[in-house]
């Protein structure tokens, strides 16, 4: 149990069944129809089969608590010890990460700016940092059905030479090793699900995740209440579109002052490849086929020297408005393309991921302190686009975050009585390197939305990025929220996809079936509906149910109802969820909310 590995428990903390879910609302035991069947949509109180199970809670107390294992989850926590270790001080720092270990909830392309990771240990690479690959040729194409367009590298917005190509979960493990010699206590498989608050509204902490929950919703013999761990910080580090983050948002009213955030569902291959079609260092990117002008998109393909290895990522965003486009389907057409097929004929793929990237840059960051509270890494939304990069913002947004709540702790004005909130956290960041870089590419991405699409959003990055450096006086606006963007199904044209050949494109049940994903079987779905009867209603109804396609992983499939002439229901296979958010994010009706599931649950990737 969780309360073991933490060693000593602070206090016993017993709560009345309705105290503890004082912020679930009130909603009927759930039928044995229902869909959504999870607590923190169906009251517990209001259902006789808990009526007498003990609701007592585990408390432990820390200085800084950290939700998620992530790069700036890590970056932080390594920080905060070194700082402590120099000054002399005594903190306990306590990482919350929901993967079964350290990095298996990772994924990313990656190429990636070392300066953060040799801010932190000067001497990584010395050290043994799995950095193998440096960036020796940048290549940039532009894709047709049949041919490419080769842009010179003078043009290229990335900028890789002195980057190196990484798998970024072993990267995370290797920091995850540094942070515990370092004394930082981390927990892997352990789901943070609950923000917990001190009277006065400030966040006191979190707690994990009950488990032993059967999937109809009642307790099984081995249900376990989760445990509160209380901080006087807690820092937010849960990646793109976190579940507690999302809900700070609208605790703290964090985006009243920045545009909606935009976001792409990036979806990775790893593959191994002939030795002799091997060239390590090689970072090539595409834009283009089989995207058209309006959608915006591209592709990502690194030589790994780490075994003649191939990482081949593609990227939709999702603003796209064809509620037929299937993010998955154009990756897989996407490699039968001569440009990208020569890379990988006579390949094997090795493994298959996905997860959901923040687009929206600077003029969707939202307020990242609030009282109790920090956001830092993807959580926020550090990400560069026309760079293609985010790791090296994260951890400079966690070092930062460590940084000033250190200053915090040491000068006694962070305590375990009620959340203070950081202003030298956000003023710090504000003047930092992370912002300055967001606000120079700040017009990259919505230049892509004019009229003239992927030519005009081209021209505009060449000319104002890459040459003035982003210099120009105005600040172009976002387009609203990608949910709203569909177009009805009657106002589209379906789109045909070829068959998988086995050799380069693959089904999706066998692409999933390589991300090691697995869910405990017996659990409520963590893929929460609001109301159960949207999905037919209006998301079948009016969008043919884009669910279907959006989804990497084919949780969402609509199927006839037993007993029934041609009537549909939705069904969701919450066991093949890879956690990438895409449906929270591009859901028409934002009837879905992702919840975690039990801790350890999920993708076990290794170096994505």
């Amino acid at each position: 149990m969780l309360s073991a590995r933490l060693g000593i428990v602070s206090r016993l903390c017993k709560r009345k069944l309705h105290k503890c879910l004082s912020t679930t609302p009130a909603v009927a035991a759930a039928s044995p129809r229902s869909i959504t069947t999870h607590y923190t949509v169906v009251d517990r109180a209001t259902d006789e089969r808990w009526a007498d199970v003990d609701m007592e809670r585990y408390v432990d107390e820390v200085d800084v608590a950290i939700v998620g294992g992530g790069p700036a989850g890590l970056a932080a926590a390594i920080r905060l010890m070194q700082n402590a270790e120099r000054e002399g001080a005594e903190i306990r720092v306590c990482v919350i990460e929901k993967g079964a270990e350290i990095g298996s909830h990772t994924l990313s392309g990656a190429v990636i700016e070392t300066g953060p990771l040799l801010d932190l240990f000067p001497d990584a690479i010395e050290m043994g940092a799995p950095l193998k690959t440096p960036v020796t040729k940048d290549e940039f194409s532009i894709l047709t059905k049949t041919t490419s367009i080769d842009v010179p590298e003078l043009f290229l917005p990335m900028g890789n030479h002195g980057n190196y190509i990484v798998r970024l979960g072993h990267v995370v493990s290797w920091l995850g090793e540094q942070a515990e010699n370092l004394g930082v206590e981390i927990y892997p498989g352990y789901a943070a699900s609950e923000v917990l608050f001190h009277e006065d509204g400030s966040v006191k902490g979190v707690a994990t995740n009950d488990v032993g929950i059967a999937k109809d919703g009642s307790p099984k013999d081995t249900f376990e209440r989760g445990m509160e761990i209380h901080a006087k910080m807690t820092m937010f580090a849960e990646g793109c579109h976190g579940h507690l983050s999302k809900q700070l948002m609208t605790q703290f009213d964090l985006r009243k002052n920045c545009q909606p955030m935009t976001y792409a569902i990036g979806i990775k291959e790893l593959w191994e490849i002939p030795e002799e079609k091997h060239q390590p260092g090689l970072a090539l990117h595409t834009v283009g086929w089989p995207m058209d002008r309006n959608t915006y998109g591209g592709s990502f393909l690194y030589h790994i020297d780490d075994g003649p290895l191939v990482a081949a990522g593609f990227v939709t965003a999702l603003d796209y408005k064809n509620p037929y486009l299937y993010p998955f389907k154009e990756m897989q057409r996407w490699k039968t393309h001569p440009k990208i097929a020569q890379h990988l004929d006579g390949g094997e793929r090795l493994m298959y991921g996905a997860r959901a990237l923040n687009e929206g840059g600077y003029q969707s960051l939202p307020e990242i302190a609030f009282p109790g509270g920090v956001m830092i890494g993807c959580s926020p939304g550090f990400l560069n686009v026309p760079k293609i990069k985010g790791t090296h913002n994260a951890m400079r947004s966690g070092i930062i975050a460590a940084d000033t709540t250190f200053e915090g702790i040491t000068s006694g004005s962070l305590t375990m009585d009620k959340g203070e909130t950081l202003t030298s956290y956000r003023d710090m960041m504000k003047k930092s390197e992370v912002y300055k870089e967001l606000y120079a590419c700040r017009n990259v991405r919505p230049s892509f939305c004019t009229p003239l699409g992927l030519w005009g959003g081209m021209a505009y990055t060449g000319l104002f990025y890459v040459i003035l450096g982003g210099r120009e006086p105005w600040t172009l606006p976002h387009h609203g929220r990608d949910s709203d963007q569909l177009v009805a199904a009657k106002d589209a044209k379906p789109i045909e996809y070829p068959k998988p050949d086995g050799k380069l494109s693959f089904d999706l049940l066998s692409s999933v079936a390589l991300s090691g994903t697995n869910h405990e079987g017996d659990q409520p779905p963590h893929l929460t509906l609001k109301d159960d009867n949207v999905p037919v209603e209006r998301n079948l109804g009016t969008f043919d149910g884009p669910e279907q396609r959006f989804c990497p992983a084919g949780v969402y499939e609509y199927v006839p109802v037993e007993d029934d002439d041609g009537t549909s229901r939705l069904q969701i296979n919450a066991q093949n969820c890879v956690h990438c958010k895409t449906c929270d994010i591009k859901c028409p009706s934002q009837n879905i909310n992702w919840v975690v599931p039990e801790g350890g649950g999920g993708p076990v990737y290794n170096g994505m």
